[in-house]
């Protein structure tokens, strides 16, 4: 049971364990880190409690029908908070800076989507690094639902 604990991506989406033989890796132009989740009807309730956003067409699938939507949609706000916590997990200590979204599809319950983070520029700044990231989310695993920009502040560059 703790093996499966460990090994779910809810909490922890990347472990890294360390050997005589593992080589410290450092963040550069063009590297991507991604992260698969699955949105469940749990994940939407709890933003809405969160945001106090009871916008009906997260939570009836009728509305949503008559809206032209295939089914209930997911936030996107919720399927855009999957960039920082790929760029956190990796990076103990970020500081989100900043964030452009554009959203292309939309994301229903129950679909996998993959979150994509790709470094295209890093700087140092006072002993800190400030990295522009492009961001992407997939669902069915080419159909691009959203993107955008993020800035980030990142205490180092060696990826965990």
């Amino acid at each position: 049971m703790l093996a499966n604990y460990l090994s779910s991506s809810f909490f922890l989406p990347s472990l890294r364990f360390l050997s005589s033989s593992a080589q410290l890796r450092v963040l550069k132009i063009g590297d991507v880190l991604q992260k698969t989740r699955i949105f469940s009807d749990l994940d939407v309730i709890e933003y809405s409690k969160v945001s106090h956003d009871t916008n009906p067409l997260h939570f009836d699938a009728e509305f949503a029908k008559n809206a032209g939507f295939q089914d209930r949609v997911v936030y996107g706000m919720l399927v855009a908070s999957l960039f920082p916590q790929i760029i956190s997990a990796h990076f103990p200590g970020a500081i989100y800076a900043s964030q452009s979204l554009h959203f292309k599809l939309p994301v229903y319950v129950g679909e996998e989507i993959v979150g994509k983070v790709e470094a295209t520029i890093v700087r140092e700044n006072k002993k800190k690094y400030l990295v522009k990231f492009l961001t992407k989310c997939f669902k069915n695993g080419d159909l691009l639902v959203l993107d955008g920009e993020a800035l980030a502040v990142l205490p180092t560059l060696s990826i965990e």
